[in-house]
């Protein structure tokens, strides 16, 4: 309760010397410079390994690109679908899209729509991502069901 009260009420002049005490203001200014300045590019990072973990099983490859430089603000993740073919997609906070048709490929003439899930994305591209998902979720509903009884 004390960190909520700092704000309002400036520490006793002991408690300043213990402990680097700053407005909070000032903690969030510095935040935010590092979180945009080193988190951001880690950030996307992140969501695009989360999100080839979890769509890996219902295609034929997935993984980030090594060629193509993620930036604060983006991430490139190279997927080849069941169907054999292969796509660059570009991870934003608009989304996902394609921006190109080969592995670290992006094209600035293609200008495909956003997708706000990696689900809605392959479900447009691929019939056999769409049955892989379908079949791993009846195979979850059934474990489930036989854990009921």
């Amino acid at each position: 309760n004390m960190a909520l009260c700092q704000d309002k009420y400036p520490p006793p002049l002991l408690y300043t010397m213990e402990v680097d005490w700053q407005p909070e203001e000032t903690l969030v200014s510095s935040c935010e410079e590092d979180c945009t300045h080193l988190g951001g590019v880690k950030d996307m990072r992140l969501e695009a390994e989360a999100i080839v973990n979890d769509v890996l099983f219902a295609v034929a490859k997935m993984h980030i690109s090594h060629s193509l430089n993620s930036a604060l603000d983006v991430a490139y993740i190279n997927v080849e679908t069941k169907e054999r073919n292969q796509y660059c997609l570009e991870l934003t906070e608009a989304g996902l899209r394609v921006v190109g048709y080969a592995f670290d490929q992006v094209n600035e003439d293609v200008s495909t729509q956003y997708h706000e899930t990696v689900y809605s994305l392959l479900d447009s591209l691929s019939p056999g991502y769409r049955e892989a998902f379908g079949n791993a979720l009846l195979q979850r509903l059934e474990r489930l069901k036989q854990n009921g009884q």
